[in-house]
């Protein structure tokens, strides 16, 4: 059994980076202005092996963030108690300063979806992702964050604004708030909306985590911009600026570069990791 005491109980204001396993050496030879590191919850839920070792190894110099991407917290169906139960195991002895998940599905049935769908925000909805919300911290014994969705369509059927939504269910539950301002970024140039009125509306008192990451553009059947959350390219330098309206009106908050997909080399993400250290520095004392 792994150790659970923890030297990191939060995580700082300062730039964490999404860990992948090849930059191990190089995180800890130059790890630049990086803080802090944040894992995907659905990597690392084996009993053992490299993976685990080199994970324990991080969280004894960095503090830890765990990202779920599996729960569907918006899926109509009761949540997977076996995907729950190894959550649990993960986060108890990784015991992390902070777990996080998406507002949105990806099971139907017995099918598990390689995406994370958006919902219409109504009245049932809110009943029903509060109601996963709880029993996901009485599960785990903490406090979640619930991340933003990017969004593709908007739909009709909704009653709620996203940003209403998110405050209510965080009142309801007691659950913070991850902000992805690429996130935000994307949803308003898709949807023909203000990216800085969404930020100005967003519970910003709640956010525990500010996430950036790339996107692909494309255009759609009309030729309108269509703008694709990919995490597989470098920040868009008017992310980099939404950023800068968010932290003045947030203040300082940890801020997390994600690259999932054609990971570069560690000098591209610890380049990035400046940038947002760089972000935060403009910040008055």
């Amino acid at each position: 059994m792994l150790d659970t005491a923890s030297r990191f109980d939060r995580l700082p204001a300062a730039p964490g980076i999404g860990y992948k396993p090849q930059h191990f050496s190089d995180i800890q030879d130059d790890p630049g202005h990086v803080r802090w590191l944040e894992v995907h919850a659905e990597n690392y839920m084996g009993d053992g092996g490299r993976p685990i070792a080199q994970l324990k190894h991080l969280s004894e110099r960095f503090a830890m963030s765990v990202h779920g991407v599996g729960l569907s917290i918006g899926g109509e169906g009761p949540l997977d108690q076996d995907h729950l139960a190894r959550l649990k195991h993960l986060v108890g002895w990784l015991n992390p300063a902070s777990f996080s998940e998406h507002l949105a599905w990806s099971t139907h049935d017995s099918h598990f979806l390689n995406d994370l769908l958006p919902l219409p925000y109504t009245n049932d909805t809110l009943a029903r992702v509060a109601s996963h919300i709880d029993q996901v911290q009485d599960v785990l014994g903490r406090r979640m964050l619930l991340e933003n969705p990017s969004s593709y369509l908007a739909f009709k059927a909704s009653t709620w604004s996203e940003t209403d939504f998110l405050r209510e269910l965080a009142a309801r539950t007691g659950c913070g708030l991850l902000l992805d301002v690429n996130n935000v970024f994307v949803s308003a140039t898709n949807l023909e909306l203000d990216a800085r009125a969404y930020i100005d509306a967003f519970p910003l008192d709640q956010v525990g985590e500010i996430h950036l990451g790339g996107h692909d553009e494309d255009m759609d059947d009309h030729g309108a911009p269509l703008l694709i959350d990919s995490h597989g390219a470098p920040i868009a330098d008017p992310v980099w600026a939404l950023l800068d309206y968010t932290l003045d009106r947030a203040g300082p908050r940890p801020v997390l570069v994600e690259w999932d997909n054609d990971v570069p080399d560690w000098p591209v993400l610890r380049a990035e990791a400046a940038r947002a250290q760089a972000a935060l520095e403009k910040l008055p004392a």
